[in-house]
């Protein structure tokens, strides 16, 4: 999964995840990533519009999206 973050932050490509929050919601986003640490996802949540912190191990499944989007924010 790691790798797909990373690809997804280099080549600016849209992400499709499932992602389980704290609170036990499961749900689908496709976020813009941001920035990446060894913990945690920025990125554009294009289901909130608005930026948001996402903890990997809460990330459920990611997959890149075949739809291109430059966030600029």
């Amino acid at each position: 999964m790691n790798s797909t973050l990373l690809r997804s932050l280099k080549e600016d490509s849209l992400l499709e995840i499932i992602y389980l929050s704290e609170k036990g919601q499961v749900s689908q986003r496709r976020i813009q990533v941001l920035d990446l640490t060894e913990e945690y996802v920025r990125a554009y949540c294009f289901l909130r519009k608005t930026n948001r912190t996402f903890k990997i191990s809460n990330i459920l499944s990611c997959r890149i999206s075949s739809q291109r989007y430059k966030y600029s924010g």
